[in-house]
């Protein structure tokens, strides 16, 4: 139960990480990519074992460490995206209510059971997408941000469906920590690729912002992977359970922390948004 708790606290750190970025002016791709490199050290440091670079590719989950990588860093960017302009809270719902992808894989590939009140709790869980994001009274919402909470919601529940797939199948629990480290390791890579082709086009300058904003935000993104990939391998949790008790908190924590830090202001609809996502997410994954 430790485990959740700390990947629920730097989860919810994350998001407030983000949206301190654009209080401090620090350019989002570059901080991301310098977290990802200190992500990945970490991971490195922590790894009990000899770590021989030229072995990892002879893993069975490197390709898709690889993979997930690239996937990683284009959710990151739309969720640091999300924050900044929807909001911590909107950022959280949309990312949290990734639950429901898992249950339709479930379905789709491996004839799971899916019964009317998991059916119910889908439904509900694309309607708190929606409350959450919106921003006016009326109901209204611009289509700019109801695309970046949505986008959110399909790559995070493409996140969590792969790295439940790989533990289960393919990483030893002395190997969480490698495996961290070469998803993050991964990303960096096509990070700094992307920023190379930039750089031919403009003149790239280092800013100590971006370092300091990416080290901050590389410390708690890398321990909230490792400490679910712990929950998850814990025998006493199932993986809804840890699926539930993560997402509901976190979407809890970081709302309030919206709230508490930003002055979050949040219409009747984005309240029923997220009592929608906690409804949704208990429906979804003890049904």
């Amino acid at each position: 139960m430790l485990d959740l708790i700390l990947s629920v606290l730097f989860s919810s750190i994350i998001f407030v990480i983000f949206k301190l970025f654009n209080a401090y002016k620090v350019q989002t791709l570059y901080a991301i990519i310098v977290n990802y490199v200190v992500a990945c050290i970490v991971g490195l440091l922590l790894y009990k074992g000899t770590v021989a670079i030229a072995t990892i590719p002879q893993k069975p989950w490197f390709w898709g460490a690889f993979a997930l990588g690239a996937l990683f860093i284009i959710v990151f960017n739309l969720m640091a995206a999300t924050a900044q302009k929807n909001g911590v809270s909107v950022a959280s719902v949309a990312t949290k209510m990734s639950l429901v992808i898992p249950v339709i894989v479930g379905v789709a590939f491996y004839k799971e059971e899916l019964g009317p009140l998991k059916i119910l709790g889908i439904i509900l869980a694309l309607a708190a997408v929606y409350f959450a994001s919106v921003k006016r009274k009326s109901g209204i919402i611009k289509v700019s941000s109801f695309v970046l909470p949505v986008l959110v919601f399909l790559g995070s529940g493409i996140i969590d469906v792969s790295i439940n797939y790989f533990r289960e199948a393919h990483i030893a629990p002395e190997d969480f920590a490698i495996f961290s480290a070469t998803v993050f390791a991964a990303a960096a890579i096509i990070g700094l690729g992307t920023v190379v082709v930039k750089s031919i086009r403009s003149t790239f300058k280092i800013n100590l912002r971006n370092v300091i904003g990416g080290i901050c935000l590389g410390v708690p993104n890398f321990f909230s992977i490792y400490f679910l990939l712990r929950a998850l391998g814990n025998e006493d949790l199932n993986s809804a359970t840890v699926f539930t008790i993560n997402n509901v908190a976190i979407v809890m924590c970081s709302t309030l922390l919206g709230i508490l830090l930003f002055k979050e202001r949040l219409i009747p609809k984005n309240w029923l948004g997220i009592a929608l996502a906690v409804i949704s997410i208990i429906l979804v994954a003890l049904f």
